[in-house]
């Protein structure tokens, strides 16, 4: 069985922990209330999302000191973690780490058990195969309910699907950010019904217009560590992405961020071309969070236009740096 994912749209928590200064508890938990509120319920954490060294395991300590606070809220929630990482050693999916992450999360949720476990990367050591057989005793056990990956090429998401059926499938999908329209994994995930969840939906934060130099980066932030942020260079470059889409919210009177979600959303009306998408928006305030969750909804010329405009535009700059694209498969 595969966990249900219900909702057009997601909450991803790791900024609230993986930056320089941490978002204080009460405000983190007044947006992960926002989200509940608007009727979110499924929710992206990580197991590393935190601060090297003493400070890793930050976004679920976020999580536990929430749920003492907040019990009710737990039933409310499908949360996915991603494992099998340890900051700054590569990905390890071994049968013995696989077991010591799951194990690990699940210490901090109160129930001691979580809904689904995500090995972060493949690590190019293990199959998918043994990957997803490692899991599945812990999944018969109760701990966990559910198999994500993340990151994977289509052919990884069949083999894994024969396997035991997958319950979803991160990863970076954006306006400046649509390979996997092109590289097979939207369309595998749609022929296997398997949801697409879209980490990064705003550019990780680009796409909004906010950052239009090197210098709206807070020092020690993990974006500065990608290319595409590298250089003002780049940066000037793909500005021609945020034009386009604040020309359109400008007609639409709405944000950005929104158009930029709605853009997203609107796979989803063409069920007999494209997976299901989920967008995983982050926000570190109620009325930010309350923003990406209102639904902008653009018609189908509007998509058109947007889709033909976004074809002429040449993105600058990997995803990744040139160590973390080594785990990123094609």
């Amino acid at each position: 069985m595969s966990v249900e994912i219900k909702g057009s749209t997601g909450y991803g928590l790791m900024s609230l922990t993986w930056r320089p200064q941490p978002v204080p508890y009460e405000q983190a938990f007044a947006t992960i209330n926002n989200a509940l509120s608007d009727g979110i319920e499924f929710f992206n954490a990580g197991e590393f999302y935190g601060n090297l060294p003493n400070d890793k395991h930050a976004n679920l300590e976020l999580l536990r000191a929430y749920f003492a606070k907040y019990p009710e809220s737990r039933s409310k929630m499908v949360i996915s973690v991603k494992g099998c990482v340890d900051l700054p050693n590569p990905p390890d999916n071994s049968p013995e780490n696989i077991a010591k992450s799951i194990r690990n999360i699940a210490s901090y949720f109160p129930d001691g058990m979580f809904d689904i476990f995500e090995p972060a990367r493949q690590d190019g050591k293990h199959p998918v195969e043994e990957v997803v057989r490692s899991i599945v005793p812990f999944i018969e056990e109760g701990v966990v309910r559910g198999i994500s990956l993340s990151e994977v090429s289509a052919t990884t998401v069949r083999r894994a699907a024969k396997v035991h059926p997958i319950s979803c499938v991160e990863v970076e999908f954006s306006l400046w950010s649509r390979d996997i329209l092109s590289n097979g994994v939207m369309e595998a995930c749609r022929e296997l019904g398997i949801p697409v969840i879209a980490y990064s939906p705003l550019g990780r934060g680009y796409l909004t217009g906010q950052i239009k130099s090197v210098d709206d980066i807070p020092e020690g932030d993990f974006r500065r560590t990608l290319d595409r942020f590298s250089s003002q260079e780049i940066l000037e470059n793909n500005m021609s992405v945020v034009k386009l889409v604040e020309e359109l919210a400008g007609q639409k009177k709405c944000t950005v961020a929104q158009i930029a979600l709605a853009w997203i959303r609107k796979y989803n009306e063409f069920p007999e071309k494209y997976a299901r998408v989920i967008p995983i928006p982050s926000s570190s305030t109620p009325a930010r969070n309350h923003e990406n969750n209102t639904e902008i909804l653009l018609t189908d010329a509007e998509f058109a236009a947007l889709n033909e405009q976004l074809d002429k535009i040449e993105i600058r700059g990997g995803r990744y740096n040139a160590h973390a694209v080594d785990y990123l498969e094609k």
